[in-house]
C-alpha cells in the first residue's frame, strides 16, 4: 500500500511539473516576444526545448527529429504568429492560450482524432508560416519549406495507421503539396483578419488542409473496410470542394494578389 501511495504521489507531482513547465514555456515565449519584439530568442527557446532529441546515440537522431517534427512545426509557427501580431496584445494572448491548449491537451494524446488533428494543425500553421516568412524569397525556399511540412504531417498520420511504405506515401503527399506551392507562388493570396497586425491567413494553407482532410478520410475508409467506400468520402469531398470554391471564386476577389 505504501508503494502504491508513493507511486500516486509521484504521478501527481509529475503531472503538476509537466503542466507547470509547459505553461511556463508558453508564458516565457509570450513575454520575450512582446518585450523584445525579436523573433530569434523565442525560436531558440523552442529549439532548445527539443534537446532530448539529440540526447541519444547519433544513429537515433533522424528518427527522433522526424518524430518531433510536427510539434516543432507548431512551436515555430506559434512564435512567428506572435511576432506577426506585434502591437495586438489581445491576439497575442489568444495565441498563447491556444499554444497552451496544444501543449497540454492536443500534443500528448495518441487517439486517432488527436493524431489527425495534430497533423492538420501542423499542416495549416506550417504552410501559413512559410507563406509569411519565405514569400518574396527564392521560390525554391518557399517550395522546400512546404515540402518539409507536407512530409512531416503525412508521416505523422500514416504511422498511426501503420501503413506499409509510409515513407514512400509521405514523399508522394509532400511532392503533391510542394507542387501546389510552386503553382500558387506567383499568385499567393492571404486573408487579413481585423486588428491582427501583420498576421495573415494563407489561402494555400486552407486549401491544402482541406485536401489533406479528404485524403485522410479516404485513408480511414480503406483502413476500416479494405477499400475506399464512396459513402465515406462523399460528404468530406463535397464539404472541401464547396469551401475551396468559395475561397477561390469569392474571397480571392476581396484580397490582393501577392498579399503576403
Amino acid at each position: 500500500m505504501e508503494l502504491l501511495k508513493l507511486h500516486r504521489r509521484r504521478s501527481r507531482l509529475s503531472d503538476v511539473a509537466y503542466i507547470g513547465l509547459n505553461v511556463g514555456l508558453a508564458i516565457a515565449i509570450f513575454v520575450i516576444t512582446i518585450s523584445t519584439e525579436n523573433v530569434w530568442l523565442p525560436l531558440l527557446i523552442i529549439l532548445l526545448g527539443k534537446w532530448r532529441v539529440f540526447a541519444v546515440r547519433p544513429r537515433f537522431w533522424r528518427q527522433n527529429v522526424l518524430a518531433n517534427s510536427v510539434d516543432a512545426i507548431v512551436g515555430i509557427s506559434h512564435v512567428l504568429f506572435l511576432y506577426a501580431a506585434s502591437g495586438e496584445l489581445w491576439l497575442q494572448i489568444a495565441l498563447t492560450i491556444g499554444y497552451v491548449i496544444w501543449l497540454l491537451f492536443i500534443k500528448p494524446r495518441s487517439k486517432h482524432i488527436y493524431v489527425v488533428a495534430q497533423a492538420g494543425i501542423a499542416l495549416f500553421l506550417g504552410i501559413t508560416s512559410v507563406s509569411m516568412l519565405a514569400y518574396g524569397q527564392d521560390a525554391l525556399v518557399f517550395v522546400a519549406g512546404i515540402w518539409v511540412i507536407g512530409y512531416a504531417s503525412a508521416r505523422h498520420v500514416l504511422l498511426h495507421y501503420e501503413t506499409p511504405m509510409t515513407a514512400f506515401f509521405s514523399l508522394v503527399w509532400a511532392l503533391f503539396v510542394a507542387e501546389l506551392g510552386w503553382f500558387s507562388y506567383s499568385w499567393l493570396f492571404a486573408y487579413q483578419l481585423p486588428n491582427s497586425g501583420d498576421l495573415k491567413l494563407s489561402q494555400l494553407a486552407l486549401i491544402v488542409t482541406l485536401l489533406g482532410f479528404v485524403t485522410e478520410r479516404g485513408l480511414a475508409s480503406r483502413h476500416a473496410h479494405g477499400a475506399v467506400r464512396r459513402s465515406d468520402l462523399v460528404l468530406p469531398f463535397v464539404f472541401a470542394t464547396l469551401l475551396i470554391a468559395i475561397l477561390v471564386l469569392f474571397f480571392s476577389r476581396l484580397t490582393a494578389a501577392n498579399g503576403l
